[in-house]
C-alpha cells in the first residue's frame, strides 16, 4: 500500500499531522500532492508545548515538514476494497499490464533494416537496392 495512495483516498477526511517542530495540525484534507505537501481545511493548529491553540480556515504544509500522519482507520479499509475492486476489474476486461499492443516496435527487418535504416541522417552512405 502506498503513502500517496492512502493520502489520495483520505481526502475530505480527517487527519492529524504533526511537524518535525512538534506543532500538530487537526484537519480536513482537502488536497495533496506527489511531493507530500498538503491542503487542510477547518483547522485546529497545537503549538509544540501545547498551550497555545488556533483555529485557521485553511493550512498549506510542505511535505518535508511532515514527521508524521495519522489517518482513519476507514481509510486503510478504504483503499483495500478500491485496490480490489481495480483488480477485479483489469482481470474481468484481459486489460491488464504488458497486453499485447505497444512495445518498442516492429521486427526490424525489411529492405532497409530497423531502427530508421535508409532515412539519411548523419555521415556514412546508404547503400539503395
Amino acid at each position: 500500500m502506498l503513502p500517496l495512495s492512502l493520502l489520495n483516498t483520505a481526502k475530505g477526511h480527517p487527519v492529524l499531522v504533526e511537524l518535525k517542530t512538534g506543532v500538530t495540525y487537526n484537519g480536513h484534507l482537502h488536497s495533496c500532492d506527489n511531493f507530500m505537501n498538503l491542503n487542510l481545511h477547518e483547522v485546529i493548529c497545537t503549538a509544540a508545548d501545547g498551550e497555545k491553540f488556533w483555529r485557521l480556515p485553511e493550512v498549506y504544509i510542505r511535505g518535508a515538514t511532515i514527521k508524521y500522519l495519522r489517518l482513519p482507520d476507514e481509510i486503510i479499509d478504504l483503499v483495500r476494497e478500491d485496490r480490489e475492486y481495480r483488480e477485479r476489474r483489469e482481470a474481468a476486461s484481459g486489460n491488464g499490464r504488458g497486453g499485447f499492443r505497444g512495445g518498442r516496435g516492429g521486427g526490424g527487418g525489411g529492405q532497409r533494416g530497423g531502427r530508421g535504416g535508409g532515412r539519411g541522417g548523419r555521415g556514412g552512405f546508404s547503400k539503395q537496392q
